[in-house]
């Protein structure tokens, strides 16, 4: 396991400017960094997480006590080599994990809930850059991050083209669907019929654990790709309390293996994120379009890396994703050959679905290793 400086902080001094017209005041941005920062600060990577991930990349997690998320990825000698390179990570703002977001509390003493503003990938941008400004960097090194991630890294190189000189985006997308929408839908839906979400208010009772169970549920299947469901579960029924072995209960407990790895992934879950903290993401997730903040083309999006004055580029897809297929990542490839950037692609075959990023796939670590070097 990689040591992290851990429990580092930020407090923005200055209003943080959102999309939606509002201000953010006095934003508190979570972090941990790995490795050392050299003297000129040039070795800095960021690794921006994905929807219900958090700052602890390669450390554990303080509430569930796993390793981090991507500490197959991140540490002496992986891919993203800590002994190499300065690695920073930080909880998006909107979440819960010590950035600002609907738990916290307001500056009128009481928590935002609802009240805090609606923000978007952009606004998640915007935050990072104020602390890599914070920590004295002037260019990254390179901004990586896989699904939600992966859309960080695009609007970052896309609204601040001189602060990384490569920029890594994998299982991703430049806008969310019609599909990606409904999706998430459903699992806002969820949270909001749970009887315990009260309209947002429910820091002061029970959570709506429910709710958020079903949401990561419903979300959780499209991580993963039917063949992967195949393998791992098939139509196996689990063995009945009473030792009967593979035996229907002719109810609706959790007959098959499926049902009980779904339960149990949205029981967990609901142990380390706040409600809240999901309807905010998963809207700013809906709501990211790169184009349209463009003026409606994609290319114009990257015009700020035309003809190799910005930054790098280096997209990769996985063949069994299909929340966020090829034909998305091969969508920001060619708008950055139109106006000329940088840029590499690659289709990698995994049986996992888009949690391949997440999961062992050599592949994928030889390609990663091979664009930071």
């Amino acid at each position: 396991m990689t040591t992290a400086i851990a429990s580092q902080s930020l407090t923005l001094t200055h209003d943080l400017p959102l999309d939606c017209g509002q201000a953010l005041p006095a934003a508190r941005i979570a972090f941990e960094t790995y490795g050392t920062l050299n003297a000129d600060k040039s070795n800095a990577v960021l690794v921006c997480h994905a929807l219900t991930g958090d700052q602890y990349v390669a450390s554990r997690h303080p509430i569930t006590g796993k390793p981090g998320w991507w500490e197959r990825m991140v540490g002496p000698g992986r891919p993203i080599d800590t002994d190499r390179f300065h690695v920073i990570c930080a909880n998006v703002i909107g979440s819960c994990m010590g950035s600002t977001g609907p738990a916290s509390v307001a500056p009128d003493g009481e928590r935002y809930a609802l009240r805090f503003p609606v923000i978007t990938i952009r606004d998640m941008a915007r935050a990072l850059i104020a602390l890599i400004n914070a920590l004295g960097i002037e260019r990254l090194h390179t901004v990586v991050g896989g699904s939600m991630g992966g859309m960080q890294a695009l609007s970052l190189a896309a609204n601040f083209p001189d602060r990384a000189a490569r920029v890594l985006a994998i299982a991703t997308t430049a806008r969310h669907s019609a599909q990606n929408i409904a999706f998430h839908e459903v699992g806002r839906q969820a949270i909001m019929a749970d009887p315990n979400w009260r309209g947002g208010s429910y820091y002061d009772g029970p959570s709506p654990d429910a709710g958020l169970a079903v949401a990561r549920m419903a979300a959780h299947i499209t991580y993963l790709s039917e063949a992967g469901l195949t393998e791992k579960f098939g139509r196996r029924l689990q063995d009945r309390p009473d030792g009967t072995k593979g035996a229907k209960s002719f109810g609706f407990d959790a007959d098959f293996q499926v049902e009980s790895y779904l339960r149990y992934q949205g029981s967990g879950f609901t142990q380390r994120f706040d409600a809240n903290s999901y309807l905010y993401i998963t809207r700013a997730m809906d709501y990211f379009d790169l184009a349209e903040e463009h003026g409606g083309r994609l290319g114009d999006a990257f015009a700020g890396h035309a003809m190799g004055k910005g930054a790098r580029f280096f997209l990769i897809s996985f063949d069994s994703d299909w929340l966020y297929p090829t034909a998305e990542s091969r969508h920001v490839v060619h708008a950055l050959n139109a106006v000329g950037a940088p840029v590499s692609f690659v289709e990698l075959s995994a049986p996992h679905g888009h949690d391949s990023f997440l999961l062992d796939v050599p592949a994928l670590d030889r390609v990663v290793r091979g664009f930071l070097q």
